[in-house]
């Protein structure tokens, strides 16, 4: 059974549940991950939400700005799901010292075209977990009464990217689980694979911007627009664009949607972007985010909504 690559080997995460105790490796992931997750999405919501200009605005997808108090409750609900979303790899890394577990750390013995191999598999096989998962949360009552508490956020920012309730974040981390159970795998690219690409892309795709490239109309890539057409249409029974990076899926589930194209891009095309319509529009005072008062209370100055007039 692998276990340990060689002396020389980068041996990051092993070294965190070395000591054997449970409780310490979760509050030690929690410790590590809950900053960094707090830290990428403040940035862009600094950048994107703060002061918005024009430009910026022109490539939102949603043209309105969500309320300072439904930001207020996507940051405390992502709390709630990193909280569960630390458990499973937790319970991954605690048995990497134990039995039942093939993670390894450093090259080991299969080589650095493995570590390759294994990649591509971790993405492409947990993007359809993904996929396959969401789907349950839109065409099942019983899912959907766990998932519902994300799609209050139908105009989301890069806050939401994890605002579930606990359950949906436990199952949603099971694959950093399972994946060393029933394979050999390093379990730094295993780590590395879901914060940078799922959790890192996650981000990208609750930003509520959208890009040059990919722009909604790419061909194979979700994008942005994709997940917030999914935020603002669907519910219960009415499932779209619930895939991560691939749009196979949703395609060959027939769950993406087919009305009119409401991206940015579209939207300038037809003339809805203009500067007039920007200079008309009132954008929520963030400021108010930097009050204790209103993190305590869910007040600060006035309502916690005050309006930023053009």
């Amino acid at each position: 059974m692998l276990r340990r690559g060689g002396p020389g080997d980068l041996q990051v995460l092993c070294s965190i549940s070395a000591h054997g105790n449970l409780f310490v490796t979760w509050a030690a992931i929690t410790a590590i991950g809950l900053p960094l997750m707090l830290f990428l999405s403040m940035l862009l919501f600094r950048l994107s939400y703060w002061k918005p200009t024009f430009e910026q605005w022109q490539r939102k997808s949603n043209p309105e700005y969500p309320a300072p108090a439904v930001v207020r409750r996507e940051v405390l609900q992502m709390l709630k799901g990193t909280a569960a979303a630390t458990v499973p790899p937790a319970l991954s890394l605690h048995l990497v010292n134990g039995a039942g577990s093939m993670a390894y750390c450093g090259v080991g013995e299969l080589g650095s075209g493995y570590l390759v191999l294994s990649f591509l598999l971790v993405w492409i096989v947990t993007d359809f977990y993904e996929f396959s998962y969401h789907q349950l949360g839109h065409r099942l009552r019983v899912a959907w009464r766990q998932h519902k508490a994300h799609h209050v956020f139908h105009n989301p920012t890069p806050f939401s990217v994890i605002a579930d309730e606990p359950v949906d974040q436990f199952v949603r981390a099971l694959p950093l689980l399972f994946f060393p159970i029933l394979m050999p795998i390093n379990i730094d690219l295993l780590f590395f694979t879901f914060a940078l690409f799922f959790y890192g892309y996650g981000v990208y795709l609750h930003w509520g911007f959208e890009l040059r490239w990919p722009d909604a109309h790419h061909a194979w890539l979700n994008t942005s627009f994709q997940h917030y057409l999914h935020h603002a249409r669907s519910t219960l029974h009415r499932p779209y664009h619930t895939g991560f990076f691939l749009k196979l899926w949703d395609q060959l589930a027939r769950s993406s949607y087919a009305g009119e194209c409401a991206c940015s891009r579209c939207a300038r095309a037809r003339g809805e972007r203009s500067f007039e319509a920007w200079q008309r529009l009132d954008t929520p005072d963030y400021s108010v985010l930097l009050e204790p008062s209103f993190w305590w209370r869910g007040a600060g100055r006035s309502t916690g909504n005050a309006l930023r007039s053009r």
